[in-house]
């Protein structure tokens, strides 16, 4: 089933969802997984916009999966030698194949791999889903690491309302976020997935993704044509 498969089935179940969030628990802090989540979230603004309810800081596109992967696939390439853990690499975009934009230039610890290794383990970043996919022969997809994604960013979420600043990337609406409406500017898009300081009552501040290398600027060409067609899906299956 493609992300166009799903969107189809799972862009009406994310609309009545939301009404009912709208008009049951209009100030909830509301998590989407359901892909294709960079369409679907955009489903959710607007449901929440016509429920009188919308409020960019309490809504989020979970696209934690992506760094989990990143940091894996880039422990494995240099050998497995290393705790996954131990990697922290930026995540920006969205949570789609090629929207998915893993900055390894900005990865702490530093990453020494070749150009032709990197782009190896980026492609993997962004496709690893599908080889999920085609290891269960079509009969199922990412659960438990979906799981385990799912699972860290509510736990950051809840550390959060704690009192305890946490950052985390997330697919947000950027004009609704303070400090996201410059990078939205920036982008020529509304929602995108930043590095979020995630603060007491949901999103504190959107964080710019600074200085990119020239091939990861070349993957964000590439990843906001998708992006903006997806966001447009979700907006026009609103708009119906």
């Amino acid at each position: 089933m493609t992300r166009d498969d799903l969107f189809k089935t799972n862009a009406s179940i994310i609309r009545d969802i939301f009404t009912e969030v709208a008009r049951t628990s209009p100030e909830a802090i509301s998590c989407v997984v359901t892909n294709p989540v960079n369409s679907t979230v955009p489903v959710a603004s607007e449901a929440l916009r016509l429920g009188g309810a919308f409020n960019a800081t309490r809504l989020f596109g979970v696209t934690t999966l992506d760094l989990v992967r990143a940091s894996t696939f880039i422990a494995h390439a240099l050998g497995g030698v290393h705790d996954p853990k131990q990697f922290k690499v930026p995540v920006i975009g969205g949570h789609s194949g090629g929207t998915i934009i893993p900055l390894y230039s900005q990865s702490e610890p530093k990453v020494d791999l070749g150009a032709e290794e990197l782009s190896k383990v980026i492609h993997r970043v962004q496709f690893g889903g599908d080889e999920i996919v085609q290891s269960k022969q079509g009969a199922g997809s990412a659960t438990t690491c979906m799981a385990y994604a799912g699972f860290r960013f509510i736990k950051a979420l809840l550390t959060a309302r704690s009192g305890t600043p946490v950052v985390e990337e997330a697919y947000i609406y950027l004009p609704g976020v303070p400090g996201g409406e410059q990078i939205a500017a920036k982008l020529g898009v509304d929602y995108f997935a930043v590095k979020v300081v995630l603060g007491a009552t949901g999103a504190a501040k959107a964080l710019d993704f600074g200085t990119l290398s020239g091939n990861e600027q070349r993957l964000l060409d590439i990843g906001l044509k998708d992006v903006k067609i997806n966001i447009q899906a979700g907006q026009a299956f609103m708009a119906a």
